[in-house]
């Protein structure tokens, strides 16, 4: 592996970076990963980093690349879906605290256990979105790198099952949505804003050094400036296909040998608690279906510790109530981005 990258000049690395995270994009997609996008030109970065390999993007890259994954998360916050959120809490709430209490219980199990270090564990188990996740990790000071494998390794099992149990519920043909158009008609002033939107961002966040900020603050600016103000976000297909192989190349290029031997003497128990996990929910979704009376798939899907992005791809090609599902989600996230960085400390320290 050393002769694939090592002692080769620069641009000769970036080339065969650029190919190889390309060749694994385009694999997972014909699979039906959700975030081939990252997890493909994240493997590429890993291969790069275990053969002595230095191609790094700049850290002001990085940091408006984790901008974008901001503002796209900004734009499924929106106002309806916060009022909806509002309007029937006692049920939302119920929802999101029964998620994350079990992933925060299977995180203290595996604490116990001695398998991964506490925050680790704990940011592994978290049922959010999988990048923010392993971006707040990094800023909480667990190892990234582990919690990076565990969250992604969960996306698959997620996808892999709540595909299978589409066959049941729903009655949908399938479950692969229209693929979006790479290239579709641009509001280039629009654009322009949310890139300026961005850069402001991450200015803020290099200046208070707020955890995770260069995605947290461009999230917050972003939801601001489309609920309160008239702002449209503008996130392009091509942009995010720019942003997500940075992000990537930015976790997979700090993995070691050591920890990737970790990873592998790890496998057995966090493929084990990622299927207790989605167990746990699909228990959880079966009673929130009988208390409520939504249909077992919609429940099934809104308690799924699968990242929001995943669930909605699934949920908009099915026969289901997506509005609820992408509420529960989000609603889920938001409480884990308050809350989690405390809560982790709380359960590590527990041990």
């Amino acid at each position: 592996m050393r002769s694939l990258f090592g002692g080769r000049p620069l641009g000769v690395q970036w080339g065969l970076l650029l190919g190889l995270s390309l060749i694994f994009t385009l694999f997972l997609s014909a699979t039906g990963i959700p975030a081939a996008l990252l997890i493909g030109p994240m493997i590429a970065a890993i291969l790069l980093a275990l053969s002595d390999g230095s191609a790094t993007p700049p850290g002001p890259v990085i940091q408006m690349s984790q901008g974008v994954v901001g503002c796209l998360i900004a734009q499924s916050i929106t106002g309806p879906l916060l009022h909806d959120l509002m309007g029937d809490w006692p049920v939302f709430l119920m929802g999101v605290v029964s998620v994350i209490a079990a992933g925060g219980l299977l995180g203290w199990a595996i604490t116990k256990l001695r398998v991964l270090p506490g925050k680790t564990a704990v940011f592994g188990c978290f049922p959010g979105a999988a990048l923010a996740m392993t971006l707040m990790a990094e800023a909480n000071g667990a190892d990234f790198r582990l919690v990076a494998v565990m969250q992604y390794l969960r996306v698959a099992i997620v996808v892999a099952v709540a595909s299978w149990v589409a066959g049941f519920w729903s009655t949908a043909e399938g479950i692969a949505p229209t693929p979006p158009a790479w290239f579709p008609p641009v509001d280039w002033l629009a654009l322009a804003g949310t890139l300026a939107l961005i850069a402001t961002g991450v200015v803020l966040a290099r200046l208070s050094k707020i955890t995770a900020g260069a995605m947290l603050i461009p999230m917050v600016l972003g939801v601001l400036a489309q609920d309160l103000g008239s702002m449209t976000l503008e996130l392009p297909r091509w942009l995010q296909a720019l942003a997500f192989p940075v992000v990537g190349w930015s976790i997979g290029l700090r993995f070691t040998r050591p920890i990737l031997a970790h990873a592998a003497r790890a496998l057995p128990v966090l493929v084990l608690a990622n299927i207790a996990l989605i167990a746990i929910c699909g228990g959880f979704a079966a009673l929130l279906s009988w208390v409520t009376g939504v249909d077992p798939f919609t429940a099934y899907l809104a308690m799924s510790p699968g990242g929001a992005d995943s669930m909605v791809i699934i949920a908009a090609s099915s026969n289901v109530d997506a509005a609820f599902v992408m509420t529960m989600q989000i609603g889920r996230f938001l409480t884990i981005l308050i809350f989690g960085s405390r809560l982790a400390k709380w359960i590590a320290g527990a041990n």
